[in-house]
């Protein structure tokens, strides 16, 4: 991860999707930036002053560099985000940089352990999508998911550990001693570990609606940033979801002066939001709250959404103007990878670890160890998960956090079992 900049200029289209994923981008490293709509009067003095009035968009412009046509991964590369690790053999890989991971990193990093953290997509998890955070410890007011990803990014490496960005790892194998774990890595290369953290967290829950894929970027969006809501002051905004980032997001579009509707499907906004934010939307003059609704249809015209379709508790439909729907409905664990580890998981998919790999007191077959496993270590040795990846994790970014500094000292324990120094 690089430095933070001074505030970057950027010239995009809102509603195409590769300009959203920048954009994006750029708010969940938490790089302030401002945004300029293309074709408005403001990013059309910006390019002419550039002497770029016909450039590829998007345009990033970074003190005095411009980038131009720009992707995510142009961007990254530029800023250093791309370098290659540092040495070839670490006491700890942990793979999935959310909450949990990077605590991880910065409790064993902090400790003495070699220390590398790989992420497909960029720091923070689901955790990033999040506008504040109201209730973590220590942060009486608050602090943006982005923010807190960067910060805890940042104090890892402070004690050493690399952190990895848009990189992930494409499998993993012992190799012939049976120690040391070799982890492939996307672009092929490798790097070998005597632990492996598994905190690879949540996928946003996928919406089965017709028409839905084409219009992602174009109006309809898995998650809530803080920066979309400057974008869609005066719109009509829909939000599908009842729990704490639907309810973050909710607010955050309404006090930019959004007019919301709330989309719930239970009976009740409590049941899985919290009280002190159930109270504000509650009381906000521009959010309208629906139970036991669901949005059942989307409509567009020329590629861009302009209506949605929700049935109500009767089972009556309506069709109402919505200029962006946020889709904040949770998620399902990224654990595809796990047939080829060896690691079981529980029948949604969440990995089991620990007294939860037992039956009846006894070990799981595929068990190679003769010792039950540790807590937080999968079924296969050595391999540990943590955060909203594990059966039984509580969802919530403080026990994420929780368990991914419980794992780093867990690491100790298990480098003793190889015989191996710090």
């Amino acid at each position: 991860m690089s430095p933070i900049r001074p505030t970057v200029q950027v010239v995009g289209r809102r509603l195409e999707p590769e300009h959203h994923r920048l954009r994006d981008f750029l708010t969940r490293i938490a790089q302030p930036n401002e945004w300029f709509e293309a074709g408005s009067p403001e990013a059309e003095s910006l390019l002419r002053g550039l002497e770029l009035p016909e450039a590829p968009l998007p345009v990033v412009v970074d003190g005095e560099r411009t980038y131009t046509g720009v992707t995510v991964e142009a961007l990254a590369a530029a800023w250093n985000h791309l370098d290659p690790p540092k040495r070839s053999h670490y006491d700890l890989v942990v793979i999935g940089a959310g909450p949990a991971g990077l605590a991880a990193a910065v409790y064993a990093a902090s400790d003495g352990l070699s220390t590398i953290v790989f992420e497909r997509d960029v720091p923070g998890g689901q955790a990033s999508h999040t506008s504040m955070i109201e209730n973590f410890f220590g942060f009486p007011g608050g602090i943006g998911g982005a923010e807190l990803a960067r910060l805890a990014g940042r104090q890892a490496e402070q004690f050493g550990a690399e952190v990895m960005v848009l990189r992930g790892v494409r499998g993993s194998r012992l190799n012939g001693e049976g120690d040391r774990v070799e982890l492939v890595l996307d672009d092929g290369s490798e790097v070998t570990g005597w632990v492996v953290l598994a905190a690879t967290g949540m996928d946003w829950r996928r919406l089965e609606l017709d028409g839905i894929d084409e219009l992602l970027g174009h109006g309809v969006y898995y998650g809530a940033g803080r920066s979309e809501a400057a974008q869609c002051t005066g719109q009509r905004v829909v939000v599908v979801g009842a729990g704490n980032a639907a309810g973050q997001a909710v607010l955050n579009f309404a006090n930019s002066a959004a007019q919301v509707t709330m989309l719930v499907r239970g009976n009740r906004l409590g049941a899985k939001l919290s009280a002190y934010l159930v109270e504000r939307i509650e009381r906000h003059p521009l959010i309208d709250v629906r139970l036991s609704t669901q949005l059942t249809g989307l409509h567009a015209t020329g590629g861009r959404l302009e209506a949605v379709t929700v049935t109500d508790p009767a089972g009556g439909s309506s069709t109402e103007p919505a200029d962006a729907v946020f889709i904040c409905i949770g998620g399902r664990p990224h654990t595809d990878w796990c047939p080829n580890e060896r690691a079981l998981t529980d029948a949604a998919g969440y990995i089991l670890t620990g007294q939860d790999l037992l039956a009846d007191g006894r070990r799981p077959d595929c068990w190679p160890l003769d010792r039950d496993p540790l807590p937080l270590e999968t079924s296969r040795a050595g391999l540990f998960a943590a955060g909203d990846v594990r059966h039984g994790s509580t969802k919530r970014v403080a026990g994420a956090v929780g368990e991914g500094a419980m794992a780093a000292a867990l690491v100790f324990r298990r480098l003793a079992e190889l015989g191996v120094t710090v």
